[in-house]
C-alpha cells in the first residue's frame, strides 16, 4: 500500500510540474525505481503514465494556443509525433549509459539559457540593430531533435522547448507554455503508442495504473493554477525546477 501511495503521489506532482512548466519526468523516474522496475522499464513506464496528465492540459490549453513564430502548428506537431516515436525506438535499441551521462550538461545548458537567454537575445539584437529570429526550418530541425530526445528520456524536454523558443523567437514563457504542453503530448503519445507494444512496462500494472490516475489528476489540476501565474512567476518556478534537477542529476552522477 505504502508503494502505491508513493507512485501516486508521484504521478500527481509529476504531473502538476509538467503542467506547469516540465521536469515531472525528474520526479515520476526515481520513484518508478524507488519501488523496483528497473530504469529502462521506469524510464518507459513514465512515459505512459504521463500521457494523459499532459493530454488533459492539451485539453485545457486547447483555445490558448499561440503559434511558434511562422512555424505551423501543424508542421511542428508532425514533427514531434515522429521524433517521439524514434526517440522511443532508440530508449528499446540502445544502451541507456551514454546518453543518461549527457543528461546533466543538457539540463545545466538550458538552465542557462533560460536564465540568461532573453538578456543574451537582447544583446546580440542591440549588436546587429535588429530583432534576432530563427527561421521556421530551424525551428522545425530543432524541434525534431527535442522530440527525439522527449521520446528517448523527456527529463526537462519542456524546459529545452522553453529555451529554444525564448532565444530564437523571443517568445515568453507563459504566451508559450501552452503550446509546449501541446508538443509534449504529442511527442508522449507517439512514443507510448510503441512503448505499450515493445517494453514491458505492462508488467507492473499496480505500479503503472496509480501514477497515471495521479498525473491525470495533477496535469488537470496544475493547468489551471499555471494559467493564473504572470510570466515572471512562471520563469522563477521554472528556473527553481531546472536548477534543482540540474544540481540532483550532477551529484547522482
Amino acid at each position: 500500500m505504502s508503494e502505491i501511495l508513493l507512485v501516486l503521489l508521484a504521478g500527481t506532482a509529476a504531473g502538476a510540474l509538467n503542467s506547469v512548466g516540465g521536469g515531472g519526468t525528474f520526479v515520476a523516474l526515481p520513484a518508478l525505481v524507488a519501488v523496483g522496475l528497473s530504469p529502462v522499464t521506469a524510464n518507459a513506464s513514465s512515459t505512459i503514465a504521463l500521457v494523459p496528465g499532459a493530454v488533459a492540459s492539451g485539453w485545457v490549453y486547447r483555445r490558448e494556443l499561440a503559434p511558434v513564430g511562422a512555424t505551423s502548428t501543424l508542421a511542428l506537431t508532425a514533427i514531434s509525433v515522429v521524433g517521439g516515436g524514434l526517440g522511443a525506438a532508440l530508449l528499446l535499441t540502445l544502451p541507456a549509459a551514454s546518453f543518461d551521462a549527457a543528461v546533466p550538461w543538457l539540463l545545466a545548458f538550458a538552465t542557462v539559457v533560460l536564465a540568461f537567454g532573453r538578456r543574451l537575445s537582447r544583446a546580440v539584437s542591440g549588436a546587429l540593430g535588429r530583432e534576432i529570429g530563427i527561421s521556421s526550418r530551424t525551428v522545425l530541425i530543432g524541434q525534431f531533435f527535442l522530440a527525439l530526445y522527449g521520446g528517448y528520456f523527456g527529463g526537462a524536454v519542456g524546459i529545452l522547448m522553453f529555451a529554444l523558443w525564448g532565444i530564437g523567437l523571443g517568445l515568453d514563457t507563459a504566451v508559450s507554455n501552452p503550446m509546449r504542453v501541446t508538443q509534449i503530448a504529442a511527442i508522449n503519445l507517439s512514443a507510448t503508442a510503441l512503448l505499450l507494444v515493445a517494453s514491458d512496462a505492462l508488467s507492473a500494472p499496480l505500479v503503472l495504473v496509480p501514477m497515471l490516475v495521479g498525473a491525470l489528476l495533477g496535469g488537470f489540476t496544475g493547468t489551471h493554477f499555471a494559467r493564473r501565474l504572470s510570466d515572471r512567476l512562471l520563469r522563477g518556478i521554472i528556473l527553481t525546477t531546472a536548477v534543482t534537477m540540474t544540481v540532483l542529476y550532477f551529484v547522482r552522477g
